[in-house]
């Protein structure tokens, strides 16, 4: 959708391409993310000390609060700490990716194609190639923890079981809930920064004095919560996932994801 002033595009804008590959500007900006991410684990966590600083307490407690909470839900440290790599890079990438829109450089230069202006960087998860491929990694962790706790065969009686007509229609609902994941992870990521973005154009362009200061702090206010909900909802899948099928604490617990 273009306007006078106002250009808002679903697709993300290709700025070049390798070998035949397109390089968009949201893949700029993811790799763009993950190079400030790993400079700051590299200088975070390169010496730390047995008297840790202010800066190395802070993480060491948040980590361990985030810790604790998965060894609660997951009821065992050794997967808490299995899975705690994946869990917390999920909510630092989406996090820092939805702050990373409200830099001053992200849509205010790039290159000129077709008499329209195509940004050197747009928001990573505006694009649903990002987040689709976000939710496969999501969705593939959650089958490959279900398969490594109980076996691809006890694993498989999920989704596939003969015993009773009721079961087997059961089995039908479950493969069909482990598949509509992709979407829900994918949509709900995109489609809130994605709204978040279009309003704050909007708004912008029509009362660029004042008015968008307000939303930009309720937009990173929503894209904290996007992550927490994503990283928080692959958390309660593993443990749906690793849980013996047809178990009552199986059905409470997809019960109680559900609500």
């Amino acid at each position: 959708m273009q306007g006078k002033g106002l250009d808002i595009s679903l697709a993300a804008g290709r700025l070049f391409t390798v070998w035949g590959i397109p390089v968009t500007n949201t893949l700029i900006a993811a790799w763009t993310v993950m190079v400030v991410l790993l400079v700051a684990a590299f200088i975070i966590g390169r010496a730390p000390t047995m008297l840790p600083t202010r800066v190395q307490n802070l993480f060491e407690m948040l980590f361990e609060y985030v810790l604790e909470f998965m060894e609660r839900t997951l009821q065992s440290r050794e997967l808490a700490l299995r899975y705690f790599p994946l869990i917390v890079t999920i909510f630092l990438f989406i996090f820092t990716s939805n702050l990373f829109d409200f830099l001053p450089f992200f849509g205010s230069f790039g290159v000129e194609q077709g008499g329209v202006l195509v940004p050197f960087y747009r928001p990573v998860n505006t694009d649903l190639n990002v987040t689709l491929a976000l939710a496969i990694i999501s969705v593939f962790a959650i089958e490959l923890a279900g398969i490594m706790a109980l076996g691809a065969l006890a694993y498989a009686k999920k989704f596939i079981n003969f015993s009773s007509p009721l079961n087997f229609f059961v089995g039908i609902l479950e493969l069909v809930s482990e598949i509509s994941r992709l979407v829900s992870f994918s949509f709900r990521l995109f489609g809130n920064v994605f709204a978040g973005e279009v309003l704050l154009s909007v708004i912008a362009l029509f009362i660029p004095y004042g008015a968008p200061v307000p939303l930009m702090a309720f937009e990173m206010f929503v894209g904290f919560i996007q992550a927490i909900v994503f990283a928080m909802l692959t958390l309660f899948f593993i443990k749906m996932a690793i849980t013996a099928p047809h178990s009552p604490s199986h059905s409470a617990e997809g019960m109680h994801v559900v609500q």
